[in-house]
């Protein structure tokens, strides 16, 4: 069994490095196990608001270090 063909071909997306990492952080308190989920919650979040049938907003963590803007990412 191939562990990357639950994946999509990877797509590039700019962010900060403090945004990128504080997001890995806030989707991995929702989502702890296996790989980054990151993907997984972008995912959900474009199906949401492209309005796509029976999507729904992803679930929000609570607040944590990562909610705490960087002077970089202000």
């Amino acid at each position: 069994m191939n562990p990357e063909a639950d994946y999509d071909t990877p797509r590039r997306f700019r962010a900060t490095d403090d945004e990128w990492e504080g997001f890995e952080a806030a989707t991995r308190a929702v989502h702890p196990e296996g790989r980054s989920p990151r993907g997984r919650v972008l995912r959900e979040f474009m199906r949401w608001y492209m309005r796509r049938p029976g999507a729904k907003l992803p679930e929000r963590p609570p607040a944590g270090d990562w909610s705490v803007p960087t002077e970089r990412s202000v």
